[in-house]
């Protein structure tokens, strides 16, 4: 059976509604018991010339007994659906805690599409495991035994020719499951792999057809469909063998129980009126597995699932917080003494042995060629990234001894890639103070150059930008990342490259928001342009990671 111990622990806190489930399932099934034993002691006295009024209250209680049957599996079903979303909520806040405590850094590793699958379809994929097989399988485990303790005490040789079925519909299959579930494995692989690629080349179609490869883009889909096709083929089969083995055994079993218990009859070994009970109880005791073979397919499919949720929580953060208490930046002075630092993928050391310090109130600009460590020095600042030698530090403060929110709320950045999210041009500023007044929010867009043409989209601040801000030009969402910035109100300032996407018409409203930007700030300036250097008090010349000017 497809049982994964290590989902266990995401069902904390609902473990009591599971088994309430389960119970429900059992009580359920004896009262189909009930219901089937009286329908095959009324049937038997029937056939033996019993009146209408002597069989009056056998069938108003087998009635009874069908409703309440019904009753009861409609409970289950609703309480099982709870829990189920209960756990699935549970998982999904895990794996987003999980998702931002592991930083930018352990995630830039992984492809948008294989996280998306992870925290949406994976997840629901349980939904059906936790509120269908999971108690099913319990139901299936537990309620034949009652059966079969009841049909023994009616007659034995029947009752054990049922049991020998029901453990062959039981154990056969499980000589299919471990390759089920290894081609389940694989087909969760082959989707998520397709799923990916395919989400990549929507976000780069543009660039696909300016390079006019997008028939050599389909075939490359073509086989990763083929793939999932074939995989998805191995697991539908697989499945399918799984449910003939039940059925075969099933159907041998009933087919064996009635040819014993006719001719034990016959015999008079055995009364009719018990033949007729275990004739119907035959039925009710294979019913469990019959719902279990329907269930099987969900299991494998949560199995699945499960490997991929794991191997997502098995990701480590590539930073550790671990803040001192009571440790706090009392001035906003920088200093990198001694880092050095090589990316897990590098051929070279990114920073080399790379020292500086920028008192409070001081501009320092940084320039180098692409690579020589510029955006490395950003990342181990916001501490996206840990130097292996050397410290980092703000106002003489360890900044490994400071929470990263601590740090963090220290520093505001402008990129040359600004990210706005899909949402109003309010919504993205106020990403820099949550709690800001409409009036603080147009005084940091007027400084910032932007407030005009703010006023002149469809709704003004109430307008969507779009996904990464596609709505806007390269200058106005650089111009929206400053009064961000502004917004946030940071004593440490970072400009990484920060005019190296705007066209010179822009660059002058720019260049005039950022100075107002950087007044009374410690700043650190990444750039290529002199332009964006030219009123620095020192600028440092980066090559190799290493200092060299």
């Amino acid at each position: 059976m497809y049982f994964d111990p290590r989902l266990w622990p995401f069902t904390e806190g609902v473990r009591a509604r599971l088994l309430a489930v389960a119970c429900l399932g059992v009580v359920a099934s004896a009262a189909g018991v009930a219901r089937l034993a009286l329908l095959g002691w009324l049937i038997a006295r029937a056939l033996s010339g019993a009146t209408v009024a002597e069989l009056a209250w056998p069938a108003a209680l087998t009635g009874a007994m069908i409703v309440i049957r019904a009753g009861l599996e409609n409970w289950r079903t609703r309480v099982a659906q709870h829990t189920a979303a209960t756990v699935l909520q549970h998982l999904r806040s895990k794996l987003l805690d999980h998702l931002l405590g592991l930083g930018p850094a352990a995630v830039s590793g992984l492809r948008t599409g294989e996280a998306t699958l992870v925290l949406n379809e994976a997840v629901e994929q349980l939904n059906t495991y936790f509120g269908s097989y999971l108690p099913q399988l319990l139901v299936a485990l537990v309620t034949p035994v009652g059966i079969f303790v009841f049909l023994a005490w009616l007659d034995l040789p029947v009752a054990l020719v049922l049991l020998a079925a029901a453990l062959g519909a039981l154990l056969l299959p499980s000589l299919l499951h471990r390759r089920a579930a290894q081609g389940a494995v694989a087909r969760a692989r082959a989707y998520k792999t397709f799923a990916a690629d395919f989400l990549d080349s929507i976000q780069g179609l543009p660039t696909l057809a300016a390079f006019g490869q997008t028939a050599n883009r389909a075939r490359h889909l073509g086989e990763r469909s083929s793939d999932l096709y074939r995989a998805t083929m191995w697991v539908l089969s697989v499945s399918v063998a799984t449910r003939g083995v039940t059925d075969g055994a099933i159907a041998l079993g009933a087919a064996g129980a009635l040819a014993l218990g006719a001719y034990r009859v016959v015999d008079g070994a055995m009364p009719l009126e018990s033949l007729a009970i275990v004739l119907m109880l035959g039925v009710e005791a294979f019913r469990p597995f019959r719902d279990l073979r329907d269930m099987l397919h969900a299991g494998m499919l949560g199995q699945a699932a499960a490997e991929a949720i794991l191997g997502f929580m098995a990701r480590t953060p590539a930073v550790i917080e671990n803040a001192k208490p009571g440790v706090a930046v009392r001035e906003p002075s920088l200093a990198f003494e001694d880092i050095a630092f090589a990316y897990p993928e590098g051929t070279r050391p990114a920073l080399d042995g790379l020292s500086f310090r920028v008192e409070a109130g001081q501009r320092v600009a940084i320039v180098g060629p692409s690579g020589a460590g510029k955006s490395t020095i950003m990342r181990l600042l916001l501490r996206f990234h840990d130097a292996e030698r050397g410290i980092v530090r703000v106002g003489d403060v360890d900044i490994r001894d400071l929470s990263l929110l601590d740090l963090r709320r220290q520093i505001a950045v402008v990129g040359q890639d600004t990210f706005l999210f899909h949402g109003t041009v309010e919504e993205n500023l106020r990403l820099a103070r949550p709690g800001a007044t409409p009036e603080q929010i147009e005084g940091a867009a007027r400084a910032a150059n932007a407030h005009g043409f703010i006023q002149r989209l469809p709704q003004g601040y109430k307008t969507v930008v779009g996904e990464r801000g596609l709505k806007l030009s390269g200058g106005q969402r650089q111009r929206l990342a400053i009064a961000r910035a502004l917004l946030k109100d940071a004593p440490i300032l970072v400009l990484d490259e920060a005019l190296s996407s705007v066209d010179a018409e822009n660059e002058a409203a720019i260049q005039e928001a950022l100075d107002r930007l950087m007044a009374g700030r410690t700043t650190l300036v990444f750039a290529h342009r002199l332009s964006s250097v030219i009123g620095a008090d020192r600028i440092l010349v980066l090559d190799k990671g290493k200092r060299v000017e």
